[in-house]
């Protein structure tokens, strides 16, 4: 298994943390050993907002930004790695994911998704786990797992309903269809377009700084 640096970078600012997913093709397909990694950071830094056990005052409930780069935010499952998976192994990738998407969801302090470029499948499961969402114009959204004959068990299906409608959502996963960015703003998808997502998502931030307690946010 790939160690947590090869596949995500966690850049600390003044009120957020910034998960950066990285590969060596700039793809960042979601692994088994990039959900792992994705797993081992977000409890990690659950633990810190949460505080371990310190004063209240002394807790750091930092917002998270999750982002790619200025060509894939994320294109979603390896599929020739699930094509490999016996069927014990594809069901167990299935519940990693879902625990994943929820920790994320679950997440004590906002998370933001600065998307540019592709954001498709299982990168766009990850970026509905997530609070807000901003693209940069070249963004692209879709779930094309109908037209593979697959379709999305990391909580997409329950989640894109919630951020766009149950009829918009079901078009997009029979149809696999794309959305571009300033469809994905119609839709309400995302919030913003912003030249940098992830410029836009940290002035947002630090706009709206951390506060003492978790619970004020």
């Amino acid at each position: 298994m790939e160690s947590v640096s090869e596949q995500c970078l966690l850049e600390e600012r003044k009120y957020c943390n910034v998960l950066h997913l990285i590969s060596p093709d700039g793809m960042n397909r979601i692994t088994r050993d990039r959900v792992s990694a994705l797993m081992v950071i977000i409890d990690e830094l659950t633990v810190d907002v949460c505080g371990s056990g310190r004063p209240l005052n002394e807790r750091n409930p930092k917002a998270l930004i999750v982002t790619g780069n200025q060509h894939y935010f994320s294109v979603g499952a390896d599929l020739n790695e699930i094509a490999r998976l016996d069927a014990v192994e594809a069901f167990e990738f299935a519940r990693m994911g879902q625990r994943c998407m929820t920790s994320i969801d679950n997440f004590p302090a906002p998370v933001y998704a600065a998307v540019s470029g592709y954001c498709m499948g299982g990168g766009l499961d990850l970026a509905l786990a997530c609070d807000f969402r901003i693209c940069a114009p070249n963004a692209i959204f879709g779930h094309r797992g109908a037209a593979l004959g697959l379709l999305t068990g990391w909580g997409g299906t329950q989640r894109l309903p919630q951020v766009v409608g149950r009829a918009r959502a079901a078009q997009l996963f029979a149809a696999a269809e794309k959305l571009h960015a300033a469809e994905a703003l119609e839709t309400g998808l995302v919030s913003d377009i912003a030249p940098d997502p992830l410029i836009r998502a940290i002035e947002l931030i630090s706009e709206r700084p951390p506060h003492t307690t978790v619970s004020t946010w």
